[in-house]
Order: C-alpha cells, then sequence, then structure tokens
C-alpha cells in the first residue's frame, strides 16, 4: 500500500516541477523505527522496498534512463545478484570504501564522472550510513541536477538525523550546513516517521497534503494535529503527542 502511495505522491510532485525529492518509509514494518532492524537487514528491506517503487514508477521507456546509486560498489554487486537481478535499472555508488571509512574518509568520485547525458532520474538509496555519503549527494544535486530537468530522489536518507544535530556541527560542519542550504530545498513526497511509547504516534505526509500528526486508536488512525510546513521532531515528541 505505502509503495503505491508514495508513487502517486511523487508522480504528482514531478506535475508540479519538484526536483529535488524525499521519501522516507519504515523498512522493519509501516510501525517500526529506525534501528528496529540490523542495519543490514534495513538496508536489503530499503533495496526491496526501492526496486518495488521504481517497478511501479518509471515507465518503461525510462528505465534505461533511471540511474540508482547505492551507497557503496559492494552494494550494486550484491543488488545485481538479488534484487535487482535481470533489470535494466543503471546501478552504481556513491563512495568506494577505504580503510578510514569509520572516520569518514572514503575515496573520492566525481559524480560528474558518473553521470551520462541520457540520464533523466537519479534515486539514491539510504545513503546515512557514511557522513560523506549526503555530502556527495549534495555535490550530485550542483553538478548534475540543479538548472536541468533531471530529477533527484533521495529513499530512505534518514535526513532526520541531519535536521536534529545528530551530528555536531564542531564534528562534521559541512553535514551540518547542509540543514541550511541543502535539506530546504527538498520537497518530502512521502514520509512516515513513528514514535514509540505509550503516548506515541506517526509523523504523516503524503504529498500535496498538510504534514499529519497520527494515532491508532482501536486499530485506526486517527488525525490529532496537521499543519503546512513540517514540525520537527521535538516539537511531535514533547508538545503536539502528549497534549494529544
Amino acid at each position: 500500500m505505502h509503495d503505491w502511495q508514495a508513487t502517486v505522491a511523487t508522480e504528482l510532485a514531478l506535475k508540479d516541477d519538484k526536483q529535488l525529492l524525499e521519501i522516507e518509509i519504515p523498512t522493519a514494518g509501516l510501525a517500526s523505527v529506525p534501528g528496529d532492524a540490523e542495519g543490514g537487514i534495513e538496508m536489503t528491506e530499503s533495496m526491496q522496498l526501492i526496486h518495488e517503487y521504481c517497478k511501479r514508477f518509471v515507465p518503461s521507456e525510462k528505465v534505461t534512463k533511471t540511474r540508482i546509486f547505492l551507497p557503496e560498489a559492494n552494494e550494486v554487486v550484491f543488488a545485481k545478484k538479488t534484487v535487482f537481478q535481470g533489470s535494466m535499472f543503471k546501478l552504481d555508488y556513491l563512495t568506494k570504501p577505504s580503510l578510514f571509512e569509520d572516520f569518514g574518509f572514503g575515496s573520492k568520485i566525481k559524480m560528474t564522472d558518473r553521470v551520462k547525458p541520457e540520464d533523466q532520474i537519479f534515486l539514491v538509496a539510504y545513503p546515512y550510513f557514511n557522513v560523506n555519503e549526503m555530502l556527495v549527494v549534495e555535490e550530485l544535486y550542483e553538478e548534475a541536477v540543479r538548472n536541468t530537468e533531471r530529477k533527484l530522489i533521495i529513499f530512505n536518507g534518514e535526513l532526520d538525523r541531519i535536521r536534529t544535530g545528530y551530528y555536531p556541527p564542531f564534528f562534521y560542519p559541512k553535514l551540518a550546513k547542509l540543514s541550511k542550504t541543502f535539506l530546504p530545498k527538498l520537497e518530502s513526497v512521502y514520509y512516515i516517521h513513528n514514535f514509540k511509547g505509550q503516548r506515541g504516534g506517526t509523523l504523516f505526509r503524503c504529498y500535496p497534503g498538510p504534514w499529519k500528526v497520527l494515532r491508532k486508536v482501536n486499530g485506526k488512525y486517527v488525525t490529532l494535529h496537521k499543519q503546512e510546513s513540517m514540525p520537527t521532531l521535538k516539537e511531535v515528541a514533547l508538545d503536539i503527542l502528549p497534549s494529544a
């Protein structure tokens, strides 16, 4: 159901000339939160979601003009052997792992070298395991998407880590800067973030609708609050859900 809704939301956003899109769907089930599944399982689940989404969203004539960026080269090899086996989608990668990867160093790949003139849609898959990945995504946007007809979709990028200051600006100044320079350009076309606990709930958005805070009551989702702009996760957790 959710991949169908995400597809429709994407199509509507593209009709409205939105160029930079965000999709965030829980991987371990619609009621899950990031970290519920082990990292490798989360990535595999995301890969399957992305494959289903692309099959629905990308028309057959654009399949070979769609480039899907996975975080690393070894994941491209894995995807071609499993989820994307036999697929016509172009699979590519953002970073090459290095011995210093744990410290945020990856081999630099110039994004313009990876892009081909016929590419029309870029989909970036879960760019959050290495701090460099989102910086590379911004580079891709600046060098190959901005001021063109191309579209860039970030799928399960866990961008809330950047929005909420999860990465201390002192140690990650470039990443922190994205919250002011890059993220405001994004249109969150389909977004689900769950809050656990006795007074938990869900922050939800399906383009072009408003942002909603939902809670499951007797098996049905009830809208507790809605607004046009995205509330912060802190506002939802500390103000909206406790008072509803």
